[in-house]
């Protein structure tokens, strides 16, 4: 198995963010809209692939799906199971499912994760072995035309009072360590690849995937009140913080 290098160190830290409801990024927007995307319901076997501590799969179980989650934190996938008993967790690679026979999902959801995982094809692959021929694998990322780690950010022109993104690379593909929370664990990081949109795709099409939806979304978290909010809020809702990929496995 391959050497965890992000969020094994950090489980607890994820838990906690999220027990705090409404205003993280995964409460007020993934969350809705992956309901409104995958529709979780009775008869329904999803495969959460990067489940982390298990949010998203406890939401689709609790609409009625047999959910299993797979995550290379061991800490994750401890605190996962204590949570829930009856979602089956597996401690794994994405990119070696091989505890799962072929064509014994109907979706596979990857949230916040394909970002942080090196062998996209190989993941890619898996999940078109394991999916039935019509299932579906939902991704959300960090938008990747505009969140280049360590390559983007955010500028402000003063003379036009505009708030744009800066980028600096997107076609190169890079490999970054992202330092998680400054200040709470200073050792604590994640390794982040980025890919333009173009790899996905052809990756997905090389795996007898097609792209049946594509949809961006915005930040929930309005900028401080002052002088610049009106350009902060136009950049906020002008450029997407998340992409969503929907692919299905065609026959």
């Amino acid at each position: 198995m391959k050497k965890d290098t992000s969020w094994h160190e950090s489980a607890e830290w994820y838990k906690a963010l999220l027990a705090a409801g409404a205003g993280t990024y995964q409460t007020d927007i993934l969350l809705p809209n992956l309901m409104r995307l995958v529709g979780p319901k009775a008869g329904m076997k999803i495969l959460d692939l990067g489940c982390g501590t298990g949010f998203f799969a406890r939401a689709f179980a609790n609409a009625g799906a047999e959910v299993t989650g797979l995550d290379n934190g061991a800490d994750m996938i401890r605190l996962a199971q204590a949570e829930s008993k009856d979602i089956k967790y597996h401690h794994g690679s994405a990119d070696n499912l091989k505890q799962f026979p072929s064509a014994s999902f109907d979706a596979i959801t990857i949230v916040l994760a394909l970002q942080n995982m090196e062998n996209l094809s190989g993941v890619i692959n898996e999940c078109a072995r394991v999916l039935k021929v019509g299932g579906s694998v939902h991704v959300v990322l960090n938008h990747p035309a505009f969140r280049v780690p360590k390559m983007s950010g955010w500028e402000w022109n003063r003379d036009r009072s505009v708030q744009y993104r800066r980028i600096d690379a997107y076609l190169s593909e890079s490999k970054q360590q992202i330092q998680m929370h400054p200040g709470a664990a200073p050792d604590a990081y994640t390794v982040s690849f980025h890919r333009p949109l173009q790899a996905y795709v052809k990756i997905l099409g090389k795996a007898n995937f097609g792209v049946t939806r594509l949809e961006e979304w915005i930040s929930n978290r309005p900028g401080p009140k002052g002088r610049t909010f009106d350009a902060l809020e136009q950049s906020r809702k002008e450029i997407p913080l998340f992409l969503f990929l929907e692919a299905r496995l065609l026959a």
